[in-house]
């Protein structure tokens, strides 16, 4: 009965995590990582976040918790753990750095609940959120992506300099990617790859440029 007692105290052996305590830290890092998807849900930026990733947050959390409770106080299983999870090759590529940072915020709330620094695991949630929060809320760090700006002129205006002024004008950087004939050699189709001024409207760019070309076919696109 003393031994059942201890299993669900915070009281038993020095130094040995108990059962309520890891049951606690789960919890804890399930709660936060809960927190920590609905930031990332409420500040993605893209055509449609992954459900998957925002469940894979979470159950990292959770499970990085009870690794820590494995590990913690014992070098050798620490050392083990290491050797076995750098066998494992994630089949999918995380593409936006921001996806990185939400994976690595997760497994820390995870790292800090399993070491029982309960405290600590809430208050770099609630900070780190707030940043992300502001971060995006404020637009910080704001650019152009790259363009490709594909112009259509006719044989007879065919030189590399004639749209040199405007691309300098409206854009941060413009580089000639690609020069072809089409139409039966009566046109030329001038590839750039461009990225405009922050205060540049595609609209004022495409009428720039369409009259340089006598109006002909203008596209504009972003990788």
């Amino acid at each position: 009965m003393q031994q059942i007692n201890n299993l669900f105290s915070f009281n038993g052996l020095e130094g040995q995590p108990t059962i309520l305590m890891s049951i606690a830290a789960m919890a804890l890092a399930a709660v936060l990582s809960l927190i920590i998807t609905k930031v990332y849900i409420s500040t993605f930026t893209g055509e449609r976040y992954s459900q998957a990733f925002v469940h894979t947050i979470i159950m990292m959390s959770v499970v990085v918790s009870v690794v820590m409770n494995v590990v913690s106080g014992n070098a050798g299983v620490a050392f083990g753990l290491f050797a076995v999870f750098s066998l494992i090759r994630f089949r999918s590529a995380v593409t936006n750095a921001k996806d990185i940072a939400y994976i690595f915020f997760g497994l820390c709330v995870g790292m800090t609940a399993g070491l029982f620094q309960f405290e600590l695991a809430i208050v770099l949630t609630v900070f780190a959120s707030l940043i992300f929060y502001l971060l995006f809320k404020f637009d910080y760090g704001k650019g152009k992506d790259t363009q490709i700006l594909k112009v259509t002129v006719p044989e007879n205006l065919n030189h590399e300099d004639l749209f040199e002024d405007i691309l300098g004008e409206l854009t941060d950087f413009h580089q000639l990617r690609q020069v072809e004939t089409t139409n039966l050699g009566t046109m030329i189709l001038y590839t750039f790859a461009i990225r405009s001024k922050v205060n540049t409207k595609d609209q004022v760019l495409l009428d720039a440029i369409r009259e340089r070309n006598a109006n002909l076919k203008v596209s504009l696109s972003y990788l």
